[in-house]
């Protein structure tokens, strides 16, 4: 259950960082401006919806999007390990954009990505419905799903599940503040769950008042809204859809 002081309006996370705490079925987390969600007492990083060499297929279709956005992506990935130096990295599926990512990344980020994998003593590909078989040769192990204590970590939230991270839907949440209305990527969780936002760099985000999300959070739920390098809490009451086109 969510605190009727962070359902009442927006705050920040007091201290000496841009962070912002809360608690999952016990578990004490962490939720970064970057997107990734850190679990410091199981020296944990979780990332979700990389979606690594999207521009270079986008490119394959015609769309001529700039082909550095696998680079941009693990350039962040890398300088938040070199922060927080996990044991563990959990990517919660959708990390390549198509079976064929692997083939078309630029070798230098290939050695990149296996430089990450190899320093990091667990690295976790969970898959996704984008990258059903993470490409191998690449480092790190597959699997479905990962329960870690109370928690469990999946590509796409299930309605009733109590203790679970998962991404896939690219959580974004729109309000007014200060006068002007923001719209950016957030966490989306109810106590019993959390969405994360997606890490990736071409990845975009779905409004968490869309219909995709009906029935996979509580009717009073929480976003941490990523806005300007800092992480805010904003219940759902303060939340507005998306403008018609």
């Amino acid at each position: 259950m969510l605190s009727a002081s962070s359902q009442a309006h927006g705050s920040a996370c007091q201290g000496d960082d841009s962070r912002v705490a809360l608690t999952l079925c016990g578990a004490d987390l962490l939720a970064d401006p970057s997107g990734a969600l850190l679990w410091p007492a199981e020296s944990t990083l979780a990332v979700a919806d990389l979606h690594l060499e999207k521009g270079s297929a986008f490119a394959a279709r015609g769309r001529m999007l700039p082909p550095y956005d696998t680079r941009a992506t693990l350039d962040r990935l890398a300088e938040l390990i070199a922060i927080a130096r996990p044991a563990r990295v959990l990517c919660l599926g959708d990390s390549f954009h198509d079976r064929r990512a692997a083939e078309r990344m630029n070798p230098a980020d290939v050695e990149r990505l296996r430089g990450l994998t190899a320093a990091a003593a667990d690295w976790v590909w969970i898959t996704g419905n984008h990258d059903p078989e993470p490409p191998q040769g690449l480092g790190g192990r597959a699997v479905a799903e990962l329960s870690l204590g109370p928690l469990t970590f999946r590509h796409e939230a299930q309605p009733g599940a109590v203790g679970e991270l998962s991404g896939h839907l690219h959580p974004a949440a729109a309000l007014a503040l200060a006068g002007r209305r923001v719209r950016e990527r957030c966490f989306a969780h109810d106590g019993a769950k959390l969405i994360l936002p997606a890490f990736g760099s071409f990845t975009g985000g779905l409004n968490v008042l869309d219909s995709a999300f009906d029935g996979l959070l509580a009717r009073r739920f929480e976003v941490l809204m990523t806005v300007r390098g800092r992480v805010y809490r904003f219940p759902c009451a303060r939340l507005s859809p998306d403008r018609a086109r």
